[in-house]
């Protein structure tokens, strides 16, 4: 599962590099030059998924990142809370709890940006859901 989302930069008249997601429309942003834009996306992209998570709304699929396109990955924790609730599926938490042999808000937590999981409950998650953990440092 992909949690990348593309997004495009244009430059302004001003010089300022406009930031703009593909598939979240009210995440974008500005910088004075590259490396501050794709900062600032990183930023806007988590608050706004996060957002969207605590309001339980939908998380887009991420599109393929366009030729001239850019690609920002929100907070490891943000990542966490949306594969782990892409990867549920339509299970319920209650079953994935059962599953895991664990408490329901010890599974809550996985699907919460606020907490933190040890890598052993996302294990143990991924293997009641029939998947398996693979980690990447980029």
């Amino acid at each position: 599962m992909n949690v990348g989302f593309p997004y495009t930069v244009e430059a302004e008249e001003n010089g300022v590099l406009f930031v703009q997601f593909i598939d979240i429309e009210e995440a974008f942003t500005q910088g004075d030059n590259l490396e501050e834009a794709a900062f600032n996306a990183v930023e806007v992209l988590s608050a706004m998924l996060e957002s969207r998570l605590e309001m339980n709304q939908t998380i887009p699929e991420a599109s393929i990142c366009p030729d001239g396109g850019f690609l920002a990955y929100p907070e490891p924790k943000i990542q966490m809370a949306i594969l782990m609730k892409k990867a549920r599926g339509n299970r319920s938490i209650v079953e994935l709890a059962n599953a895991m042999n664990t408490t329901l808000s010890n599974v809550e937590k996985l699907e919460n940006p606020r907490n933190s999981a040890s890598l052993n409950q996302l294990n143990k998650a991924a293997k009641a859901l029939g998947k398996r953990l693979v980690l990447s440092l980029e």
